[in-house]
């Protein structure tokens, strides 16, 4: 390993921080983040994508590592969406990404802060498939990223990952760069035209609005973002679905301290109690 490689390694792995990709629109992503309870930035990130600046007092106050964190909020965020949740994140030892989607299982893959592949390669694969990425040129580009590489730090090899995004629509705001300080990534997204502030509002508060949201929506005759069969029997077993496994899972990441964990589980009680009013705003034909 050279000198110069494990300078740029220290430096670009000096803190922990991270961002949460979305493949939806800004207005499709803020209700449903205002559900996590914390405080974030939310902006344009290229065709269709989104990108969420999260302030980190979890892991820069509470301990936690950066890692559990984002993957909580990642499978938060995608639980009952019809769009998909990257999460990237880097501390000092570590950087890597979370893919979430639906109900799935998330899939994910670290590298050592020097750059050395530290993941399975298959998640590589399940990664580029779940994305509808090229599975030619795309996947020969991202399985360079399980390959050795002197000249490769981690903070390299999340920019390697966002270059092969781009061909999928992903473009960050200028300067919003994996392995930067927290600080300076919200200083960057803050000053955006179109950056939103999502606050750390009451779980009841947030709720209520979403559900105004979709009910406003009903009345149009319009589809709710998440709940593509509102009305229907299938609807009501996903409600149904999503609180039986909401509750424990609160209770688990309550019990844990994960800050994430228990997002994903309040947001599944969120989306199960939203289905259920669907349910009597739509009653079955």
């Amino acid at each position: 390993m050279s000198t110069e490689k494990s300078q740029v390694g220290r430096r670009a792995a000096a803190g922990p921080g991270a961002l949460l990709l979305c493949r939806a629109e800004p207005d499709s992503v803020a209700p449903a983040a205002h559900l996590l309870r914390e405080r974030m930035l939310l902006t344009r990130a290229g065709d269709d994508w989104s990108v969420l600046v999260p302030e980190g007092k979890p892991w820069l106050h509470g301990g936690e590592p950066v890692d559990r964190v984002l993957t909580g909020w990642a499978a938060a965020l995608a639980v009952g969406a019809p769009w998909p949740v990257l999460a990237l994140w880097w501390d000092a030892d570590r950087a890597g990404y979370t893919l979430a989607s639906g109900f799935r299982r998330p899939v994910g893959y670290v590298w050592l802060a020097d750059g050395t592949p530290a993941g399975e390669d298959e998640a590589m694969r399940t990664f580029a498939a779940r994305l509808a990425l090229d599975p030619v040129l795309d996947l020969q580009s991202l399985d360079q990223l399980t390959k050795p590489d002197p000249e490769a730090d981690a903070r390299a090899r999340l920019r390697g990952l966002l270059a092969v995004l781009t061909r999928a629509g992903v473009a960050l705001p200028t300067g919003l760069t994996p392995g930067e300080p927290s600080d300076r990534l919200r200083e960057i997204t803050r000053i955006r035209p179109d950056a939103r502030q999502i606050e750390r509002s009451n779980w009841r508060e947030a709720v209520r609005r979403e559900l105004e949201t979709d009910l406003k929506a009903v009345d149009n005759s319009r589809l709710g973002p998440w709940l593509p069969w509102s009305g229907t029997y299938a609807t009501s077993a996903l409600s149904v679905a999503q609180l039986t496994v909401g509750v424990p899972l609160t209770a688990w990441g309550l019990r844990r301290r994960s800050a994430g964990w228990t997002a994903a589980g309040a947001l599944l009680l969120a989306y199960g109690t939203l289905g259920i009013a669907y349910g009597l705003a739509c009653p079955r034909d």
